[in-house]
C-alpha cells in the first residue's frame, strides 16, 4: 500500500497529501446505502486519468493541467458537480479520444476545487457508482458520453467466507502499514474505522502499489467476493516484498554495526598494545623505514619502496589489503638486493672437495674446475648455466652442493619434477588472494645472497598444464643476457639473477624444449664402472650407512671382492642407489645381530652376502662360443650402462626373403637390410654364389626378445653374422664389435663407447672392433680399464671381415 496521493490529470505524477489535510476518506454504511439509491444521469462529461483508477466511495485529490480537463472541471463544478472518471489505456497519449480510454469507470462527485499557487487546479472528488460508456457523443470541448450503470454482485451478510476474507484484508492492511516506513501511522486509524466491507475493499485496492492495468482489472470484477480475493493476493505479495526488504536492511545495518564494533575493538587493542609495549601499526611502518635505510639497493628500487610504503601508511589497518601490502614490503626488505657472498677461488681446494665427495667423474670435475677458473680470471663475468645430464643415481644433484662448498657460496635447490604451473616460477600477481612470489625469488630470500649456487633439479620432468608452461618461464631465468632483470609477478620489479650460478640436472635431453636446452652448457655425467662402484661403496656408502644405523667401522667390514659380488650380482644401474640399498641391508643384518646379542661375522664373506641378500639376481654377461656360423657378439648401450648382445642368423630353403625379429626398432632393421644388400652387391668378393640368395630365406634374430632394441651400432655385427652364415666360416674367438655401416661399405662411429668397453670386459672379451673415429673415445678412458683388451680400428667393411672371420669352416658346415 502507498500513501494517499494527488493525481495529475496531465502528467499523472502523484504528489503526497499534506499531513494536516482535513479530509479523511471514511464512509459509513448509511453513506453507502444512500449512494446506491442515487440514479445515474444518461449522459456525463468524461474525465480521463493517466496513472490511477478511481474506486467507488474513495476520495482522491487530482491536479489538472490540460485545457480540456480544466474546462470540464469548471463546467461540472458550476453545474451538477458530477463527472465520469475513467483511466487511460496508455499514459503516453496526450489528447485521449474514445478509443484511448477504458469503457468501465466510476461516477464521481466534485467535493472541492482549489486554485494552487503554481497556477494548477486541484480538484477533490469522491467515487460513487461504477458505469460503462455506451457511446461517445462528442470530444469537444471535452469528452461526453452516454452511460449505463454496472451492477455489483454482493454476497449475503451472513456469508462467513466473505467475512473471513474482509477480516484478513483488514488485518493484512494494518500489518503492511506497520512494516512500511512510507505509510503514515494515521492510516491504520482510518482502516480500523471502516465499517463497510465493500468500501474497505475499494479503499485498499485504490491505495495499493499496483499498475493501472491491475487496478482496472480489480475495478472490472463484478463479483465483490472475487474482487476481495484478488485484492488479498496482491496484498500478500506486497507484504512479502516488504518483509524481504526489511530483512535486507536489517542485515546491512547489522553488518555496519559489526564493522563499527570491530573498529572500536581494534582501537582498544591498539591502545592496550601500546600500553604493554607492543608494536603498533605506525611503529611497524617506522621499523620498515629503518630497515630500508640499511639496504644497498639502487635508486629505482628505493623509489619503488618509498611509493609502496606510502601506500601502506594511507591504508586502514582493518582492511584485508593492508596485510597483503605489509607482506609485500616484508619480502621487499628480506630480499638480498646487491648482497653478494665473496667467492673462494682456491681451485686446488675446490678439486679436493670434489674428489672428497665424488669418486670418478673426471670429465665432469675437469669441466667444473675450468668454469671456476674463468670466474676467477673474469670476476665480473656472468655465471654460467650448467646442465648435468646423465642416468639416475650418479651424483648430479650432490655435485651442485660440492660446487657451492668449493666456491664458498650459499646452496639452494628446487625440484622441478611434475611442475605444471607457470606461477611457481614467476609468482602470482599480488592482487590475488593468497598470492606468493615464485620459487626463484623465495629461494633467493632463503639464501640471503644474490649469488648462490642454485640447483634446478629434474629440469626434464617439467609438465605443461592449464596454468601455462613453466619451461617457457625458465627461458628468462636461464639466459645470462636477460636474467639481470628477472620479472616476478608478485615482486613487480626486476631482480638481478646474472650472478647466480645455476646448475640444472636431467636424465634425458629429449623432453627439454630446444630453446631451453640451447641456453645451458650440457655436461654428460656418465655411469660408473664396476671398479668405481666398488670404490664408492667402500669410501662413501658403507661409512654413511654405518653412521645412519648407529654403528662404527669396527662393527662391519666388507672387502672389495664382496662389494664387487654385490655390484655384479644384485645391481644393474649406472648410478649407485641400488648399491646403497644393498649395503644398507648388510648393515641392518649386523645391527640386528648386535641388538639381539647374537654372533655374526664382522668380516663379510661371499656366503654371508648370499645369506643376507639371497641368490644373485643378475648373472654376469657371458660370451658364447663360436662353434655355430652366423652368431656374432655385439656391444650395446643402455640407460643403466653397457651390455653385450648376440646377433643370430640362420638359412632356410625358400625364395630369398629376409625376416628380422627380436623387438627391434626401425633403425636396427634398416641396418640389417643395408648389410644384406651390401653382401648381395659384393657376393663374388666374399666367395658367395649369387644364386644362394634366391634359394634360401634369411632370418636374423637378436635374443632377449622382450627387451626393445634400436640404433645403428649393430650394423657391422649384422654384416659379420650374414657373411659368416653364407660362407660358413668361423667367427674369431672372444671378439665383439660396434659400428654403423653404409651402402658404400663405410664404417661410421657410434656413441656410448666407455659403457660398451666396460661391458665387453665384464664378458671376458679380448678383442674389440671399432670405427677409426672412435679412437679418440678410447683415449679418454683410463688405461687401467683397458688392460687385457685389443682394439681394431676400421674404416670399411672389408677390414671388419678380415679381423672378425677366420679361414676355418665351422663344424657340420652346411653345403650351400
Amino acid at each position: 500500500m502507498s500513501r494517499t496521493k494527488f493525481t495529475d490529470i496531465d502528467s499523472l505524477s502523484l504528489q503526497d497529501l499534506e499531513q494536516d489535510a482535513e479530509l479523511i476518506p471514511l464512509m459509513t454504511p448509511e453513506d453507502e446505502e444512500e449512494i446506491n439509491k442515487e440514479k445515474l444521469p444518461e449522459t456525463l462529461p468524461i474525465l480521463p486519468l493517466r496513472n490511477t483508477v478511481l474506486f467507488p466511495g474513495v476520495v482522491i485529490p487530482i491536479t489538472g493541467g490540460r485545457d480540456k480537463s480544466i474546462k470540464l472541471i469548471q463546467d461540472a463544478n458550476n453545474g451538477s458537480k458530477v463527472v465520469g472518471v475513467v483511466s487511460q489505456k496508455s499514459e503516453e497519449v496526450e489528447n485521449p479520444t474514445g478509443k484511448d480510454i477504458n469503457t468501465l469507470g466510476v461516477v464521481a462527485r466534485i467535493l472541492r476545487v482549489l486554485k494552487m499557487p503554481d497556477g494548477n487546479t486541484t480538484v477533490i472528488i469522491q467515487g460513487k457508482k461504477r458505469f460503462e460508456i455506451d457511446e461517445v457523443i462528442t470530444e469537444d470541448p471535452y469528452l461526453q458520453a452516454t452511460i449505463k450503470e454496472v451492477p455489483e454482485a454482493r454476497p449475503e451478510k451472513e456469508n462467513e467466507e466473505f467475512s473471513a476474507i474482509v477480516d484478513s484484508i483488514k488485518e493484512l492492511a494494518l500489518k503492511i502499514i506497520k512494516q512500511s516506513p512510507n505509510i503514515p501511522s494515521e492510516a491504520s486509524f482510518a482502516i480500523s474505522n471502516i465499517e463497510s466491507p465493500s468500501f474497505l475493499i475499494n479503499f485498499v485496492s485504490s491505495n495499493m502499489n499496483l499498475s493501472v492495468a491491475d487496478k482496472q482489472k480489480l475495478l472490472a470484477t463484478n463479483d465483490l467476493k472475487e474482487r476481495a480475493l484478488a485484492t488479498l493476493k496482491f496484498m500478500n505479495v506486497e507484504q512479502q516484498k516488504l518483509e524481504l526488504k526489511n530483512d535486507i536492511q536489517s542485515k546491512v545495518q547489522s553488518d555496519m554495526s559489526q564493522q563499527q564494533r570491530e573498529y572500536f575493538l581494534h582501537q582498544q587493542m591498539k591502545t592496550i598494545q601500546e600500553e604493554l609495549g607492543g608494536v603498533s601499526h605506525e611503529d611497524e611502518v617506522e621499523e620498515m623505514k629503518q630497515r630500508a635505510k640499511k639496504k644497498s639497493w639502487g635508486e629505482d628500487v628505493a623509489k619503488h619502496f618509498k611509493k609502496e610504503i606510502s601506500k601502506l601508511q594511507r591504508m586502514n589497518p582493518q582492511v584485508s589489503e593492508y596485510s597483503i601490502q605489509r607482506n609485500y614490503l616484508d619480502l621487499f626488505l628480506d630480499l638480498p638486493w646487491n648482497e653478494f657472498s665473496k667467492d673462494k677461488f682456491d681451485l686446488k681446494r675446490a678439486m679436493k672437495i670434489l674428489d672428497r665427495d665424488h669418486y670418478g667423474l673426471e670429465d665432469v670435475k675437469k669441466r667444473i674446475i675450468e668454469y671456476l677458473a674463468v670466474l676467477k680470471l673474469r670476476n665480473d663475468m656472468k655465471s654460467p648455466i650448467l646442465c648435468l645430464y646423465g642416468p639416475p643415481g650418479v651424483g648430479k644433484t650432490s655435485l651442485g652442493k660440492s660446487v657451492a662448498e668449493a666456491l664458498g657460496r650459499e646452496y639452494v635447490r628446487i625440484s622441478l619434477g611434475g611442475l605444471r604451473d607457470e606461477a611457481e616460477i614467476r609468482g602470482h600477481r599480488k592482487t590475488y588472494i593468497g598470492a606468493m612470489p615464485g620459487r626463484i625469488i623465495q629461494s633467493l630470500k632463503k639464501a640471503g645472497t644474490s649469488n648462490p649456487v642454485f640447483v634446478l633439479d629434474e629440469i626434464d620432468k617439467i609438465g605443461t598444464g592449464n596454468q601455462g608452461d613453466p619451461s617457457s618461464a625458465l627461458l628468462e631465468v636461464l639466459d645470462p643476457e636477460q636474467n639481470n632483470e628477472f620479472h616476478d609477478n608478485f615482486l613487480e620489479m626486476g631482480f638481478d639473477l646474472s650472478k647466480v650460478m645455476f646448475i640444472a640436472t636431467c636424465n634425458s635431453l629429449n623432453t627439454i624444449q630446444p630453446a631451453l636446452r640451447d641456453r645451458m652448457e650440457i655436461i654428460n655425467v656418465t655411469g660408473y664402472t664396476i671398479e668405481e662402484k666398488v670404490e664408492i661403496g667402500k669410501k662413501h656408502l658403507l661409512p654413511k650407512q654405518l653412521e645412519e644405523h648407529g654403528l662404527t667401522k669396527d662393527h662391519l667390514k666388507i672387502a672389495k671382492p664382496q662389494l664387487e659380488k654385490i655390484v655384479e650380482g644384485y645391481t644393474r644401474e649406472s648410478g649407485v642407489r641400488s648399491l646403497e640399498k644393498q649395503i644398507a641391508k648388510m648393515v641392518r643384518y649386523a645391527a640386528k645381530n648386535i641388538a639381539m646379542e647374537e654372533d655374526y661375522s664382522v668380516k663379510i664373506t661371499n656366503d654371508d652376502v648370499v645369506e643376507v641378500l639371497g641368490s644373485p639376481k643378475l648373472e654376469r654377461d657371458k660370451y658364447e662360443n663360436n662353434d655355430v656360423a652366423g652368431v656374432v657378439t655385439g656391444l650395446a648401450w643402455t640407460r643403466v650402462g653397457g651390455d653385450i648382445l648376440f646377433i643370430e642368423s640362420i638359412l632356410s630353403k625358400g625364395k630369398g626373403n629376409l625376416n628380422i625379429t627380436g623387438n627391434l626398432g626401425k633403425v636396427m632393421k634398416e641396418s640389417a637390410t643395408i648389410a644384406m644388400e651390401y653382401i648381395k652387391a659384393h657376393a663374388e668378393e666374399f666367395g658367395i654364389i649369387p644364386t644362394i640368395f634366391e634359394k634360401y630365406n634369411v632370418h636374423i634374430h637378436v635374443p632377449e626378445g622382450a627387451t626393445p632394441k634400436d640404433g645403428p651400432s649393430a650394423g657391422i655385427t649384422m654384416l659379420t653374422s650374414l657373411v659368416s652364415l653364407f660362407t660358413q666360416r668361423k667367427v674369431k674367438k672372444s671378439v665383439a664389435m660396434t659400428g654403423e655401416i653404409t651402402l658404400r661399405g663405410k664404417v661410421l662411429p657410434v656413441g656410448g663407447i666407455k659403457e660398451k668397453i666396460l661391458a665387453a670386459k665384464r664378458a671376458r672379451i679380448k678383442e674389440i672392433v671399432l670405427c677409426e673415429d672412435n679412437r679418440r673415445d678410447i683415449k679418454e678412458i683410463k688405461e687401467e680399464y683397458l688392460k687385457g683388451l685389443t682394439f681394431h680400428y676400421v674404416t670399411d667393411m672389408s677390414q671388419v671381415l678380415d679381423v672378425a672371420l677366420t679361414k676355418q669352416k665351422v663344424k657340420n658346415a652346411k653345403k650351400l
